[in-house]
Order: C-alpha cells, then structure tokens, then sequence
C-alpha cells in the first residue's frame, strides 16, 4: 500500500462527501443510516453513520474491493438551546479545510470563523489512531465526537 497515495485519496474523499454541502448521499445500505460514497481509481470511499443530533458511524477505505483502513466515530450535541442546523454547517466548514498540521481524519487542530471554534486532538498515525474533536461557541463547549482507526489486515 502506498501510504502518500492513501493519504490523498482521504483527503479528497472526505472533502467530496460529508464535508462538502454539494455532496449527495447513496441509498442507505443499512436500516436509518446515511451513506456517503466516493471512488477513485482503485480506492472506494465509504462513509454511513445513524442519528443527527447524536450520532454514530463510520468510514472505510476499499482498495480493489478489500478493506484496507477504517474509523469509527460517536458524538454529541451536548448543549440542547444551540442550534444543531448551525452546528453542522460550521462542522462540515472545518471538515472541508486544507491542512497538513495533523493526520486527515477529521478536521484541523485549529478552525474559527466568527464565535465558533473547532478543535482536533488527534493522537497517533493514519495506521494507529484516537482523538477528539470539539466546537466552541462564544467560548463554551457546544459539541464533541470521538474516533478511532487504522489500518484493517
């Protein structure tokens, strides 16, 4: 596996579904999931997650049809008077950034646009990896989401 080659299809996957407002989902291969597909070349992009306000999912990475990389995710809208429509938007903003400060799973370690801040601490490598990230409103802790992944063998 080329780990440059992997690294940039994440990138362009990720900027090319969830993360992008143009991006149109699949048809749910799973009871009340959505789904998010993307291919390129031999790579296949697949992301499915349930709920909104809460959520659970993940993504995985195809490589000529095996499985070659994968991440589970879970979170949480934890301050019920913020507006989750708004949540998402900016979310989906920092999702869709250019960055090269830490390992493409997410976000970057850093993104503010007006009184929202998000935040990424992720730990380890694209093989081996957990993290956290969070958005701020005003200051104020309005959402988080943990995850984890790597490689599948």
């Amino acid at each position: 596996m080329n780990l440059n080659k992997l690294t940039n299809f994440l990138k362009t996957a990720k900027k090319n579904t969830y993360a992008s407002e143009k991006a149109k989902r699949i048809t749910s291969q799973k009871s009340g999931s959505k789904d998010y597909e993307y291919k390129e070349g031999e790579f296949l992009y697949h992301d499915t997650y349930f709920g909104s306000h809460d959520f659970i999912g993940e993504e995985i990475i195809y490589e000529n049809g095996k499985p070659i990389w994968g991440m589970n995710y879970n979170g949480y809208i934890i301050d019920e008077k913020e507006n989750e429509k708004d949540i998402y938007i900016f979310l989906r903003k920092a999702l869709a950034q250019d960055y090269d400060d830490i390992i493409p799973v997410r976000g970057p370690k850093n993104f503010k646009i007006e009184n929202y801040e998000y935040k990424n601490n992720t730990l380890g490598t694209l093989g081996k990896f957990e993290g956290r990230e969070e958005i701020l409103k005003d200051g104020k802790l309005i959402y988080y989401a943990i995850f984890h992944g790597g490689f599948i063998k």
